[in-house]
């Protein structure tokens, strides 16, 4: 098939197109990483994005089922250099192709994905329009002008879960048995597996549950997860936070800490292009230890925006110095930007990072 993006600035680029037909828009952004591209495409935190690997080729070792962070693709759409039509892997069940299709998700490639990555480093992030079916440039340039600005969109209600539900642990203490609720403002399924290895019952609540409804299942600890967008339109989970901050412990990730920081006084910011990918290096300010780490995210906490200055930052990035973890000197309240739960990524964090958590919901060392 026939295929285009087009940029708000203007920018045509015309390829081969995979996958679904059809027209999506949404901001183009790419990722770093080599592997994980199965993990990438169903992250909640890619709604309203448009998705580019800069690694040339994606799809090499297929799809299996396995990896797959919700139920089903997330990315509005998928823009590549070369797309692998036969992969190689004995887990492997479909192409690429095959999973885009099925997802209702157009792909385009045979794209100069270096090209399209420097300009998005120079100029910052921008809207686009991905046609697959058509090579209207033009079309796909107005289609992008339209587009909504990330942060006049809410997008947590896109994909967080309908109603709350339980998952007990397999591994639970049953003389200590721990409840977490995860407030799922578009959760990786990663996270609430590495809380359930670590023995701990998870609650998995909507993005815009209430004060009596988190209060309903007596946590011992409550978790904000990762999502999509703006985290100040996230504004139940911010009030949620300011109204446990003392009495529960409180734990995010990525969008969770945004949201953490903003119930405690701070202030965020959208970052000229972001940060995704698996090589992120972050640093823990009182250990010196520098970790890499797995990221995916636009906006970031201003350090020196915070009204309470009982929260220190913890952690930061050693590229840019943007804040990767913050702490509260008195009451349990901690959060990184980053992914420890390690889908897709390393692994240098995620023990540390969960152990933490299970102390701090009153389990075992």
């Amino acid at each position: 098939m026939n295929a285009v993006i087009g940029l708000e600035d203007g920018t045509i680029i015309k390829g081969t197109g995979f996958g679904a037909e059809g027209i999506v828009s949404g901001e183009l952004v790419f990722t770093t990483q080599y592997t994980g591209y199965e993990e990438a495409l169903t992250d909640p935190s890619y709604k309203g994005q448009i998705l580019m690997f800069t690694y040339p080729l994606i799809g090499n070792y297929g799809v299996s089922g396995n990896y797959f962070e919700s139920d089903g693709a997330k990315a509005e759409g998928l823009v590549v250099r070369e797309a692998c039509p036969e992969p190689s892997h004995h887990l492997s069940k479909k192409t690429i192709f095959q999973l885009m299709e099925e997802e209702g998700k157009p792909g385009i490639a045979g794209v100069d994905t270096r090209m399209l990555t420097i300009k998005t480093r120079e100029n910052g992030t921008m809207r686009a329009a991905l046609i697959n079916g058509s090579d209207d440039g033009a079309e796909a340039v107005s289609i992008a002008r339209e587009q909504k600005s990330i942060s006049d969109m809410d997008l947590i209600s896109q994909v967080t879960c309908a109603k709350p539900f339980q998952i007990q642990s397999p591994y639970r203490d049953p003389y200590n048995p721990l409840n977490v609720v995860l407030v799922d403002c578009g959760r990786k399924l990663s996270i609430e597996r590495s809380l359930l290895a670590k023995g701990m019952d998870v609650t998995v609540v909507p993005g815009n549950a209430s004060v009596s409804m988190i209060e309903s299942y007596d946590p011992d600890l409550m978790f904000i997860s990762n999502g999509p967008g703006d985290p100040k339109k996230a504004e139940s989970a911010i009030s949620a936070v300011q109204n446990f901050a003392g009495e529960l412990p409180i734990v995010g990730i990525c969008l969770g800490h945004q949201i953490i920081s903003l119930a405690l006084g701070a202030e965020t910011y959208k970052l000229k292009f972001g940060h995704r990918g698996a090589n992120q290096p972050v640093k823990d300010i009182a250990s010196g230890i520098v970790r890499i780490t797995s990221q995916n995210h636009s906006f970031a906490v201003d350090g020196d925006s915070f009204e309470d200055t009982e929260v220190a930052v913890t952690q930061y990035n050693t590229n840019d110095r943007t804040v990767e973890g913050i702490a509260h000197e008195y009451m349990d309240i901690f959060s990184v930007q980053y992914h420890p739960d390690a889908h897709p990524g390393p692994q240098d964090s995620e023990e540390i990072f969960f152990e933490k958590v299970l102390r701090l919901a009153g389990g075992k060392q």
